[in-house]
Formats: C-alpha cells, structure tokens, sequence
C-alpha cells in the first residue's frame, strides 16, 4: 500500500478543492453572523422590576476589566493563530480547514444560543439601577410599581442582557475548543502519564474562567449567568470539536476525520511524523 505524508497537502494544492467541499458549512456561518447581528439589534425582554427588587441591582457601574472589542481576540484569534502554528509545522490544510472551521461553528452557534437566551429572559444586571437612574433618583409606576428609567436608552437595553454572560460564553467557545485541539496535537492521553501536557491544556480555559471571573468583579452579571455562560461555551465546543475530530485520546486523535476519509478514498496510508 503507498503511503503520503501528513504535510503533503497545503493549502497551495488541495486549499480550493476543501473549500468547495465545504461550502454548504460556510454558507450555514454566514447565516449564523446574520441571525448574531439581529438578536444585537432587537430590544430584548424588558422584565418587571419593582423597588424592592432594586436591593440586589445597586451595585456600581464600571467599565469592563476584559473590553468588548477583546472577546474576539480571546475567543477566535488566539486560537487561530495556535491553529496557524500547527498548519505552518505540519502543512496539512485538512487540519487547519477543519480546525478552523470547528472554531467558527464553536464561536458563532454559542454566540446565537446566547444572545438569543439573553433577550428571551431580560435579566437585569447588577448594576442596573445606575443604568435606569443614571442620577439615582428612582422613580417607579404608581400602579404597577415597575422601573420608569431615566437612563440613555442604549445603556438600559444592555442593562437587560445579564443572563447569560456573552464575555464568559464567547472565550470558554473559543479557548475550550483550543483546549481540545491542543490535547489532540501533543497527545495529552497517549497513557504515558506527562502531567506537564495536562498542564499546558489547562493555560486556555483557566483564561476563559478569569474572563468569567472579571465580569462578576465588574458587577456586569451575577454569578449564574457567568456559569451558565460557561456551560454553554464548553458544551457547544465539545460537540463542535467531536463533529470534526477523533477524541483526543483515540488513536487517530491528532487529525481531523476529513484527512482519513481522504486517505481511505484513495487507500493511502498516513505517516505520523
């Protein structure tokens, strides 16, 4: 039986060809950025808030320890640029197609899951008092006894998103994935006992935690929703990883399934180097 090496496929050569062959999951990405954007745009539930429940959403406001604008860097261009390394040492476009395509599903059906939850249920942040009265005079309905906010318009609609945390969910996608990945590439259970290869794995979700741990310091969320966040993260990653990878502790763990089913289509054998 030939055999072919593993870095005998670059995206130069077969780049294209793994492309249209996926398309229809490229197509589904750009449907998921789409359906993202608009549960950004729309205003979601707005839940009653009496006086008395403003006890617990006095907390102060502050700005973000971990900035909007760097989840994407934590959660998409970290991991891709450890993908990118991989690819540049192995030169297997399969690898780096199917590793970055699992990031982006991770990413974006979290996203979508997410956002969508968040404005089903309207939670209310801790600090959503100085969000609705920006100079803390409350001011309530005189039947209902629901919040009549004062605030920027703008800053209450984020005020109502606290459930679940969008920092959290977004960075334990991305870095659980990484995760993943990584223990896959270094062989993490190849029974040989290296704690020091448990330990490199462990460097990206003890990142995603303290993203999660950050927002509770920030009074943006309680507790729940940074843990729901990270049950989601973790749980969409897991499957999206696992859709296109062996389990890292099997024995074709260190390639996606694309590259096998290549190999046994054209009954090649793979040379581990």
């Amino acid at each position: 039986m030939p055999e072919i090496q593993l870095g005998a496929h670059t995206i130069r050569t077969h780049g294209a060809q793994v492309a249209r062959f996926h398309m229809h999951d490229w197509l589904i990405l750009m449907l998921l950025v789409v359906i993202e954007i608009i549960l950004n745009v729309i205003e979601p539930f707005h839940r009653f808030v009496g006086e008395d429940m403003m006890t617990d959403l006095k907390y102060p406001l502050k700005d973000n320890t971990v900035p909007f604008w760097a989840v994407p860097i934590i959660a998409i261009i970290l991991p891709f640029t450890v993908i990118l390394i991989f690819y540049f040492i192995r030169r297997d476009v399969y690898d780096l197609h199917q590793a970055v395509l699992g990031l982006l599903f991770s990413v974006l059906i979290t996203g979508v899951i997410t956002d969508a939850i968040k404005d089903a249920v309207g939670r209310p942040r801790p600090d959503f008092f100085w969000r609705c009265f920006p100079d803390g005079k409350g001011v309530f309905h005189n039947v209902t006894g629901d919040v009549q906010c004062t605030g920027l318009k703008s800053v209450i609609k984020e005020g109502h998103k606290s459930f679940p945390s969008g920092h959290t969910s977004w960075s334990f996608a991305g870095l659980t994935f990484l995760a993943w990945y990584m223990s896959g590439k270094i062989r993490v259970f190849d029974r040989r006992g290296h704690v020091a290869k448990l330990n490199i794995i462990f460097v990206p979700l003890l990142l995603a935690a303290l993203v999660g741990v950050s927002r509770v310091d920030d009074y943006w969320h309680h507790w729940q929703d940074v843990f729901a966040g990270g049950l989601i993260g973790t749980t969409v990653a897991s499957f999206c990883y696992l859709q296109f990878f062996p389990p890292p502790y099997d024995v074709d763990g260190w390639a996606p399934h694309a590259y096998f089913h290549m190999l046994q289509s054209r009954k090649v054998k793979p040379i581990i180097n």
